[in-house]
């Protein structure tokens, strides 16, 4: 037998998922619905490890103690209640970020790691929808809601260029979403965070300059002079976008590209490859797939995960000043220093996961 396991969770299925992975392990397990039924089995019997949600409503009166030693000698506790404490020489800290509170990752981790002496770096939303302004001369969202397409965006910081990323947008009813959206997002809010001046551009045709635009226009114009502009540029881009421009441009749709003045010209090529996105904000927490911010990495042994601030402190996943781009970076990297801290724990005599 590796260890010994006490099981805290409400719902049976994942109770049950949990003692079938650990005992498949080696460990034996107890298994426990509550709060109370947790501290009846942690006063008859000694655990290595107790894996517990702190979420659970008959549990709030857990509190992480604030005066935690710096070097403690011995056991140290960490978990205080009004029927006991629980005793540990190693905590992990796995209560994820703020991103999907309603799972239980509502940031109450953060506060435990800055009283245990941590620096949070400011968290902001991360792989989030953004919102952009209704009343824009600008604003095409609504009319495009649910039209997907791949376009480049560019996220201007201080009037300079800071990053390029291509990808599937999707307009929606309240601004834009998609991979390439909410891969923008963070970088957005980041900049918006530190009082920088930031705005969002979307190329339309991935690639394009403005003058690859405009020797496409006239190209065009001398191979099909009779064409309408908006014909014309929905085989470049999905025509409801197409149509969207144009009328946004004020030029008239049915106009023959034979028509179109130098002016116009250049408008369509500006707009193609730099349409501007008026973003006004994100949606939030409960939309974010992750968190930006979180405990300085500066903090943390890369080797072990645990704390060098905190003796017995571990810290993973999204706690830490870490988030990727979409397509399961941030999952692999909480599963990543989850595997790195547990083995790590696993040389100590006991710990307690928080999660």
């Amino acid at each position: 037998m590796k260890g010994r396991v006490l099981v805290v969770d409400d719902e049976r299925r994942q109770r049950d998922i949990l003692q079938m992975i650990l005992e498949a392990e080696g460990y034996e397990t107890t298994a426990a619905s509550n709060g109370r039924q947790a501290l009846q089995a942690a006063a008859s019997e000694s655990f290595d490890v107790v894996l517990t949600d702190l979420k659970m409503p008959d549990m709030n009166g857990i509190e992480l103690l604030s005066e935690l030693p710096k070097q403690p000698a011995g056991p140290c506790v960490i978990l205080m209640t009004a029927h006991g404490t629980i005793d540990t020489t190693d905590v992990v800290l796995a209560t994820g970020g703020q991103s999907l509170p309603k799972t239980g990752s509502d940031g109450g981790g953060f506060e435990f790691a800055r009283r245990l002496g941590h620096t949070i770096v400011p968290t902001t939303p991360a792989l989030v929808p953004l919102v952009l302004d209704e009343g824009s001369t600008n604003a095409i969202h609504r009319e495009l809601s649910g039209v997907s397409h791949d376009v480049e965006l560019v996220l201007w910081i201080d009037d300079r260029i800071s990053t390029r990323l291509s990808g599937s947008l999707l307009w929606t009813h309240f601004g834009v979403s998609g991979p390439v959206s909410l891969n923008a997002s963070r970088h957005w809010l980041r900049a918006e965070l530190e009082g920088r001046r930031v705005r969002l551009t979307a190329g339309f045709c991935p690639g394009d300059t403005f003058e690859t635009q405009e020797r496409w226009w006239l190209a065009r114009t001398g191979a099909r002079p009779k064409t309408s502009v908006v014909t014309a540029l929905s085989g470049r881009v999905p025509a409801a976008v197409a149509a969207a421009v144009v009328r946004c441009l004020n030029i008239d749709p049915a106009r023959p590209l034979a028509h179109l003045t130098r002016d116009e010209r250049r408008s369509l090529s500006s707009a193609v490859v730099a349409w501007p996105l008026p973003v006004t904000s994100c949606r939030g927490y409960n939309y974010a797939e992750a968190t930006a911010g979180g405990v300085a990495l500066d903090e943390i042994d890369p080797a072990t995960m645990a704390s060098r601030i905190c003796p017995g402190l571990y810290l993973v996943g999204e706690m830490l000043d870490v988030d990727g781009r979409i397509g399961g970076f941030n999952f692999q990297w909480a599963w990543s220093t989850a595997n790195v801290a547990g083995r790590a724990v696993a040389n100590c005599e006991g710990g307690v996961a928080c999660s």
